[in-house]
């Protein structure tokens, strides 16, 4: 069948949006393509609100068939934390027959070139952003996100994402230039001259085993990095996050066949309850690459034991907040309430340790004890969730009962600063709405050292007593180099604790951010701009997005003849 999108036209339609790509992680400035504002979809064939919501409730007792080679069953039982059946049921799939088919359609991926490459990526996600409402639902009702989050994070946020790793992939497969006159001169004799031919060429299938609060957030880096590299990608939803991924790699068989490419080099493998396909999936030969985001536990085994691929793992960290002296503090613990609160916590650079010294900390208002700013902390979690109505909105719902069961279990680990209260959730009744609990520990005492020193996932925080700004950067250290983080905070007037907590972060490969007190939190990062880890602490062996994220996704081959 012919294509019914040329390369040309390819090319012509997203080129553009290609340069702007490249010049933005050039710059490092603020640029996007995606609105991050519902009234900016509705025109120009996006879905709105009504419409999204409608396409994601038409889904509901459907199969979402793929046409995938080697479906031999059906998967169900979605549940979303919200309370309600997904009902959607995907294909299962006999790796033994969809792996090869996936293998089949790789040479002529590979022969299109890395701009063609782009461009089709450019289109799959054009595509998804025109389904962005129904996406926002989709990711609601599987990571527990209120809406309003969703759609940002789930929707425009990761389509950026998934563009920057297109446009680096890009800009390292062209680094090196596809052909090379070379001539070497021999004094009298004729010169020694070359034709060389340089190929970038993929590893082979990647995996990209998904996770359940941002499955298209931390999904779409991987999924894109590998594609526009040549590979074929296959995607392991996690259990009760499939819907988005899934509606994902439709889009991409649909564009790949339009494109005149095969639609198996994106593929979906939904796993049956408790069949556990990932280990089994991230040890077979055909697996070359692997990204993966969720727990340390599963991250270092998958680095330990899937030795025949490239490793691309976000684990969990510790993230902490040194609060040392503020000339702003009304600004300071706002920006900390709402940190602290979004989506429940439920993020992995959601702050966990506030390090406050014991003798307190000097601020605008005069002097306040460690106590105090404990206390005034939970005031402005309180003041900020007073209201259910806006409560709902900021937290959304606990994505699963292992995240309940620590934030029950918190409040027994130490002093209580602020008490979790239970939340209605007037549109989902079976909804598990929490707010977060601040507990006090003190940073002297080895038994508090057990709850700080692990990372606690969800709406729980530590207030850690400590000596003084140097002993917080002590353990900050300590806590970067043995736990991991994904996010540093710290809040200081002055220039030598600046500098020291500055120099930590530099020495333990810790992204920092000081003294955020308006509309940036800490637990936010920018496509294009903001790096998301590092890559260089336990927290994560990579970060979103920079070249060793995509340039190991592929390898140049050279061929040669004399000229």
């Amino acid at each position: 069948m012919a294509a019914e999108l040329t390369a040309h036209e390819l090319i012509a339609r997203h080129r553009p949006t290609l340069d702007q790509a490249l010049e933005a992680i050039r710059t490092r400035a603020y640029w996007s393509p995606h609105p991050e504002h519902p009234k900016a979809y509705g025109e120009n064939g996006s879905l709105d609100m009504a419409a999204g919501k409608a396409a994601f409730d038409a889904l509901s007792g459907t199969r979402l068939d793929l046409g995938q080679p080697g479906t031999d069953g059906w998967v169900d039982g979605e549940t979303s934390p919200y309370g309600i059946d997904l009902g959607v049921s995907y294909p299962h799939a006999d790796l033994d027959e969809l792996l090869p088919a996936m293998k089949a359609g790789m040479r002529a991926w590979r022969d299109a070139g890395a701009e063609t490459r782009a461009v089709v990526c450019l289109e799959i996600l054009k595509r998804i952003s025109d389904r962005t409402m129904e996406f926002a639902q989709a990711v609601m009702h599987t990571s527990g996100q209120a809406f309003m989050m969703a759609f940002q994070a789930g929707g425009p946020h990761a389509q950026d994402r998934g563009m920057e790793a297109v446009a680096y992939a890009y800009v390292e497969q062209v680094r090196t230039p596809d052909t090379a006159e070379w001539t070497k001169p021999q004094g009298k004799r004729d010169p020694l001259a070359l034709t060389k031919r340089f190929t970038p060429v993929p590893r082979g299938i990647a995996l990209v085993i998904g996770c359940n609060t941002f499955p298209t957030w931390n999904g779409y880096p991987g999924l894109f990095a590998s594609l526009a590299t040549g590979n074929a990608v296959l995607v392991k939803p996690h259990p009760r996050a499939v819907l988005p991924l899934a509606l994902t790699v439709q889009v991409a068989r649909q564009v790949l066949t339009e494109a005149g490419f095969d639609a198996n080099l994106v593929a979906l493998a939904a796993e049956r309850p408790g069949e556990g396909i990932a280990k089994t999936l991230a040890t077979r030969p055909e697996i070359r690459i692997i990204d993966y985001t969720g727990s340390t536990e599963f991250g270092d085994w998958l680095e330990a034991n899937a030795r025949q691929a490239q490793v691309f793992t976000e684990k969990a960290g510790v993230n902490t907040v040194l609060v040392e002296s503020t000339d702003d503090y009304r600004g300071m613990l706002a920006n900390l309430a709402f940190s602290l609160s979004l989506y429940s916590g439920q993020m992995c650079t959601t702050p966990q340790n506030l390090l406050v010294p014991r003798d307190g900390i000097t601020t605008d208002e005069g002097p306040k004890s460690f106590d105090e700013v404990a206390a005034d902390l939970g005031g402005a979690v309180d003041k900020l969730l007073g209201d259910d109505a806006r409560a709902n909105a900021l937290l959304g719902a606990i994505v699963n009962p292992d995240v309940k069961a620590r934030l029950e279990a918190a409040a027994g680990l130490g002093e209580v600063a602020l008490a979790s209260r239970e939340i209605v959730h007037p549109e989902f009744p079976g909804a598990v709405v929490r707010t977060p609990v601040i507990v006090k520990l003190d940073g002297a005492k080895p038994e508090a050292e057990a709850a700080y020193m692990s990372e606690c996932f969800g709406p729980v925080s530590f207030a850690v007593a400590v000596d003084s700004a140097d002993h917080a950067a002590d353990l900050l250290r300590r806590t970067v180099r043995e736990k991991g983080a994904m996010t540093v905070g710290a809040y200081t007037t002055s220039p030598e604790v600046e500098e020291a907590v500055r120099e930590v972060c530099l020495e333990e490969a810790a992204q920092l951010s000081l003294n955020l007190t308006g509309g940036v939190y800490v637990n936010q990062t920018a496509a294009f701009s903001d790096f998301h880890g590092s890559g260089g602490n336990p927290a994560a062996n990579a970060a979103l997005c920079d070249g060793a994220f995509v340039a190991n996704r592929f390898r140049v081959v050279e061929v040669r003849r004399e000229a």
